[in-house]
């Protein structure tokens, strides 16, 4: 599954967003892989953090890198699925951009089945050349 996931967000970033400069397909794309290690609770998205990132969940939680690592090791929450649904705006300054993107997330939290509509205002800078996540809002959308 994950694999098809992972290629029909690629078709989904480079086959239908032709208004996006190269740059901006290639910050997608990493948005992209980070949704797919955190659905698949892989370690090697920390490689995608800033080392002073912070999180603003839509439950009201804060969390900086030490508080993720520990709550992703101990799978407190775990992902079944997280399906990008939109992209509203995409803002560039020097090297950081600013990603509004709206996410479909199902998963466990402690056990507990759990189905949200998100939207993310999330905070990219581009490290050398990776583009790692520095900061990351999400507020719940109600249906």
């Amino acid at each position: 599954m994950s694999i098809l996931y992972f290629f029909f967000q690629l078709f989904f970033v480079f086959g239908y967003s032709q208004q996006y400069s190269r740059q901006e397909k290639q910050l997608l794309s990493q948005a992209n892989r980070l949704d797919s290690l955190m659905q698949n609770n892989d370690s090697k998205i920390l490689d995608f953090f800033e080392k002073d990132v912070s999180f603003a969940h839509s439950n009201g939680w804060i969390q900086n890198l030490d508080d993720f690592k520990k709550d992703f090791s101990s799978k407190k929450v775990v992902y079944k699925e997280i399906k990008q649904t939109g992209v509203s705006e995409i803002k560039k300054f020097k090297n950081t951009f600013s990603v509004r993107r709206k996410i479909k997330v199902t998963g466990f939290y402690k056990s507990e089945l759990f189905e949200m509509n998100l939207s993310l205002l999330e905070i990219w800078i581009k490290n050398k050349f990776q583009w790692k996540l520095w900061s990351r809002q999400s507020v719940e959308i109600k249906l």
